[in-house]
């Protein structure tokens, strides 16, 4: 249970510190997660300057509004990575609506393609984050299955399991991965309604 509880107590001191002000809070908390930051914004965007922008709107918002995070509703790198895809989509919409209204393409095909295009980008950024947060053991039998094209019985070999763990584990970690469909996040919850 201890360990359980570590995540959640290095969330509250990290907001803490970053509420009293913290320069190195700030520079912790960014080692830990641009990456994660900066991967789900380009998977959203396709734009390696476009998501360095939002990686440091992101981080600012943290900055400045550290009391916006309530450790209540989940982790904290669940709200970074929420607070993330919104400014990220948003930004995709902004700029997607602008070369619509370019196109002279504001009828009603234009705003579907739009939406489509907000739809797949946000799965693809929810399939991402839902398999780097995923356990390692569920991660290693879901590589080797989809990238080395390897069944369950050659994916258990590999990792030195049972087949019959094989088949737990790469059915939990597709279970897992189909929830990136889903419209609605418990984590958006703890979004702030005024976030840039």
């Amino acid at each position: 249970m201890a360990a359980k509880d570590a995540p959640a107590r290095w969330d509250r001191r990290m907001q803490q510190r970053l509420t009293r002000g913290e320069a190195a809070a700030l520079g912790e908390l960014y080692d830990r997660f641009a990456s994660l930051v900066h991967g789900l914004a380009h998977r959203v965007l396709d734009d390696e300057r476009a998501a360095d922008r939002i990686t440091r709107e992101v981080f600012a918002y943290v900055w400045e509004n550290p009391g916006a995070y309530d450790p209540g509703q989940g982790p904290l790198r669940s709200w970074v990575a929420t607070l993330t895809h919104r400014l990220a989509v948003r930004r995709l919409r902004q700029t997607e609506t602008a070369a619509l209204a370019r196109a002279e393409g504001t009828g009603p095909s234009a705003a579907e393609e739009l939406e489509r295009k907000v739809r797949s980008a946000s799965v693809a950024a929810r399939a991402d984050y839902i398999v780097t947060s995923m356990p390692t053991p569920l991660r290693a039998a879901l590589e080797r299955a989809y990238f080395q094209r390897r069944d369950y019985r050659q994916t258990a070999a590999d990792l030195g399991i049972t087949a019959e763990e094989a088949r737990r584990r790469l059915r939990l970690g597709l279970q897992l991965l189909s929830t990136a469909h889903d419209t609605g996040s418990p984590e958006t919850s703890s979004e702030p309604g005024g976030a840039p």
